[in-house]
């Protein structure tokens, strides 16, 4: 009986290898101001920068993170995921060349689109396939979509269409080493679309200064948003066109006194940015958390934050236009119930070193997801996930 039990063990194992080990630096702390649990899902030694609160955090079916690290890896900047439910985190990209700050996640499955400079000095866009199994050690595939024209010199803002047929980039056409010394003297921007079957390069749009945070209309295919990148106050900052060329115009026309950042898409029709209220001049006039209805030119004020606090910075918003979501210059939290205007703050002392919390809601609605330097004192970043109020949660 003996011999037939170690026979039998001996062939589930042969049948059924190891699983690699999980990888989890989960850590839950307790925010000691408003008793809010704040789960970090990475605290190693790295600096770990989630996405831009412009473009989809979680895969497709919801299971997975993604966020970018330049230190994680000894091979240099690479993308990871994050599995949310136990921590589980994989590296998706190897070797050098991969550039971060250019990452979009498709909506419809398992697919993410990339920058990648090539040994040839080419730049390539790259899509890379997330399997079922990526932590149970099937490897993500890759291959390279369409080698940019030699002249691409990002200028920040990749975007991919609602139609997931194309991919738009923000290019610079002039000698401007930084947004700063775009802002002193006149330069070229301009707005290029890359077809993702053919590969095939179009200039979409020019302009007359630099390109920056490039959106596309997550609902509306074909529609595209981009701001006058400064690096601080343009004086006109949105802009909305058609994938053609057509109809590009100024969204949110802006007065002398206005201080216009941080857009981005909320639903099909509704832009959500922050009309910053950081200066005591610009407290003259309402600002604050606004939203801008795309066809009609009508703005709702959401929510500011009073006093002499600088008021709020970045936020994003649910598709069904309840709740609104914003940090502050001290790195405080809040959600804002849109139809009651009424507060509530969520967590503090996310440190706004070395980058800001760039907070948005998960694609049910029930969690933040932020980056923080509170644990390092602002040396290094990690991903934080934190719970939308019970009595203020979406219901689906």
């Amino acid at each position: 009986m003996r011999r037939m039990l170690a026979a039998a063990l001996c062939l589930m194992s042969a049948a059924a290898p190891a699983q690699p080990p999980v990888h989890s630096e989960v850590r839950v702390v307790i925010d000691e101001v408003t008793h809010v649990p704040m789960r970090f899902l990475t605290t190693g030694p790295s600096s770990d920068a989630k996405l831009y609160q412009t473009h989809p955090q979680w895969t497709a079916d919801g299971a997975r993170i993604i966020f970018r690290s330049n230190d994680r890896s000894p091979e240099g900047p690479e993308i990871f995921a994050v599995r949310e439910a136990d921590g589980a985190i994989t590296q998706l990209t190897h070797g050098k060349g991969v550039r971060i700050g250019s990452i979009n996640l498709s909506r419809r499955a398992g697919e993410l689109y990339y920058l990648r400079d090539g040994a040839d000095k080419g730049v390539r866009l790259m899509k890379l396939v997330i399997p079922a199994g990526l932590e149970e050690g099937t490897k993500p595939r890759e291959r390279a979509i369409a080698t940019l024209p030699a002249d691409f010199r990002d200028a920040g803002g990749f975007a991919l269409d609602a139609d997931e047929a194309t991919v738009y980039t923000g290019v610079l056409l002039d000698d401007a080493p930084t947004p700063q010394i775009a802002a002193t003297r006149s330069v070229e921007g301009a707005i290029w679309a890359i077809d993702l079957k053919t590969g095939k390069t179009r200039t979409l749009l020019k302009t007359p200064f630099r390109v920056g945070h490039v959106e596309a209309n997550p609902w509306v295919p074909g529609e595209i948003m981009y701001c006058h990148e400064t690096g601080g106050d343009a004086p006109q900052r949105m802009w909305i066109v058609k994938s053609d060329g057509s109809g590009n115009r100024p969204l949110f026309v802006e007065g002398p006194d206005d201080w216009v950042t941080h857009e981005t898409f909320v639903d099909r029709d509704h832009v959500m940015f922050n009309l910053m209220g950081h200066k005591p001049e610009l407290r003259k006039r309402p600002t604050g958390v606004a939203v801008i209805d795309l066809r009609t030119d009508v703005v709702e004020m959401v929510g500011q934050l009073p006093g002499d606090s600088g008021g709020f910075w970045h936020s994003s918003g649910t598709p069904d236009g309840r709740l609104a979501v914003a940090d502050d210059f001290a790195g405080e939290i809040y959600v804002i119930d849109r139809a009651t205007g009424e507060r509530v703050l969520v967590s503090t002392g996310h440190v706004m070193k070395p980058d800001h919390a760039h907070p948005n809601f998960s694609p049910d609605g029930t969690r933040i997801l932020i980056q923080s330097g509170r644990l390092t004192e602002g040396k290094s970043l990690d991903l934080v996930t934190l719970p939308v109020p019970e009595r203020l949660r979406v219901r689906n």
